[in-house]
């Protein structure tokens, strides 16, 4: 039965069986097996990360949802699944109701400019106001009322907050090779309209709890540390609405608007009672129904060289746009070593591309639960699991079609055939690309997709090393050509899978 797979079957202890694949079976999977094939049963899948709070700049923070949540979604689409990326950033409530009160209480001269630092800047004076003035707090819970409810002045106030915010956001997610657009954006204030529609399907649902003026849900299972229950506010006294109901009415949306199978949130370990209580009360009061999954997955912490914290020197969080810009300064320094021949304009065209591929794999490489340690000189090598490794492999395959002469997409995969014991290991990996993609999608989990791709990588170095191609007989050099490109294609869409870019040079 495996005579057309297997060159060898031992038993290798009770319940164990060893199957060397045969080199003829490798060669035929390498001719005619795609690199990936798309799921027959796709389902529809809503998938929510980034999601920073519109007037702050984007800071390390916002790194891992952002990076993490933009892998997870590729490989989805390249699986075949619907995907609908969704950005729901944190564009009303509180924290503008303190930036309105502010400037309304500044003198005239006072300008809003189109700077996100100066809005930054403002936010955190009329915070300090918040925490200090309880007259000024209770401007500022008003100013919220006032936004929800369609005042004219607030909601032209928070219109230029947005514009600026989002202008900022755009340029950080091109930067970075994130998917996400303007168009993926459904923040909070989307969902305003609909918030008195969430009380009241609490209210028929008979879910809903008065107390002191406030509207809560209790749940069963969510207690306070003191045993007592714990409520979920979804009203206050004022009439003002919470996050809680916000994303209420988020779910909502998803489950019967976009039809979502699945809803997958990527969010810090802070907000794990959050979605837990979230999704019971979705639930319970009928919002989503049992065979949409929710998920909710959580990340560790970035941190320094230390193991502490990775944050500035005064304690600020590092902004994403001055940690993009170190890593490419740095990265020039790598390229000018290894390619000072190169163009200027190609020089900075790769250190960008080394720079953000360094920043996102140290990441993703990582369990996506676990804490990592933020190291410049170990992210940027050229030697190991790291991205710049990796991309250096993509342009040596680059290099040996360009020394010969032969365009990738002109070589025949049907030449390809396994002889040497290198050719074999590689053909193995080369067909493992599909597992690798399977088993990152199951787990939401892309360092699976990482150690694969450095696993490759190390293998295909190795066959480099010991199989000659361009000085090989016509024949043989056909098949390890065909092997190459296969190669550079795996890694291109790999790659592609974290959003990190493959430069034909280095």
């Amino acid at each position: 039965m495996l005579d057309d797979v297997a060159q060898d079957v031992q038993v290798a202890g009770p319940g164990f069986v060893n199957i060397t694949l045969s080199n003829e079976f490798l060669a035929r999977c390498i001719a005619e097996e795609p690199i990936s094939s798309p799921h027959t049963d796709a389902q529809r899948i809503v998938v929510d990360y980034s999601s920073p709070n519109v007037a702050k700049e984007l800071h390390v923070g916002h790194l891992r949802s952002t990076i993490i949540g933009d892998s997870i979604t590729r490989m989805l689409a390249l699986a075949g699944y619907q995907v609908v990326r969704q950005n729901h950033i944190g564009d009303w409530g509180t924290n503008f109701g303190k930036l309105i009160a502010y400037l309304d209480e500044q003198d005239s001269s006072e300008q809003l400019d189109n700077s996100l630092a100066d809005i930054e800047q403002l936010y955190i004076a009329a915070n300090r106001r918040f925490d200090e003035d309880s007259h000024f707090a209770e401007k500022a819970r008003e100013a919220v009322v006032r936004l929800q409810t369609k005042d004219e002045q607030a909601n032209a106030t928070w219109r230029k907050f947005l514009s600026v915010s989002l202008a900022h956001m755009q340029e950080i997610y091109e930067k970075l090779n994130v998917l996400l657009t303007e168009d993926d954006i459904r923040g909070e204030s989307s969902y305003s309209d609909d918030l008195s529609l969430v009380i009241e399907r609490l209210e028929s649902a008979e879910m809903l709890v008065e107390s002191d003026g406030a509207k809560c849900v209790f749940v069963e299972g969510f207690k306070r540390k003191d045993g007592s229950p714990l409520p979920m506010l979804v009203q206050k006294s004022d009439g003002g609405y919470l996050y809680h109901t916000t994303d209420l009415a988020t779910l909502l949306y998803r489950a019967q608007e976009l039809k979502a199978n699945q809803v997958l949130y990527f969010t810090d370990s802070r907000q794990i009672l959050h979605f837990e209580m979230l999704f019971a009360v979705a639930r319970k009061a009928g919002f989503v129904g049992p065979e949409v999954k929710l998920e909710h997955h959580v990340f560790g912490s970035i941190l320094n060289s230390k193991g502490e914290p990775f944050k500035t020197r005064s304690g600020a969080n590092i902004l994403l746009a001055d940690l993009i810009d170190e890593g490419i300064a740095r990265a020039a320094t790598v390229v000018q070593e290894k390619s000072g021949h190169l163009s200027d304009d190609l020089k900075r065209e790769i250190a960008h591309q080394v720079a953000i591929g360094a920043i996102k794999y140290a990441d993703l490489s990582k369990n996506r639960t676990h804490d990592y340690k933020f190291d410049w000189d170990t992210m940027l090598a050229l030697d190991g699991n790291t991205a710049p490794y990796l991309q250096y492999a993509f342009a040596r395959v680059n290099a040996i079609f360009t020394k010969g002469g032969v365009k990738q997409e002109d070589v025949d995969p049907r030449s390809a055939s396994v002889s040497h014991p290198a050719e074999h290991d590689l053909a193995i990996r080369l067909l493992r690309f599909q597992e690798a993609v399977d088993q990152s999608i199951e787990e939401r989990k892309a360092h699976h997709m990482c150690s694969y791709l450095y696993d490759l990588t190390v293998h295909f170095t190795r066959f480099y090393e010991t199989c000659n191609v361009l000085n090989a007989a016509p024949a043989v050099r056909d098949s390890r050509l065909a092997l190459c490109a296969r190669t550079a294609n795996t890694l291109r869409i790999g790659l592609d899978c974290l959003g990190i870019a493959t430069p034909s040079r280095m």
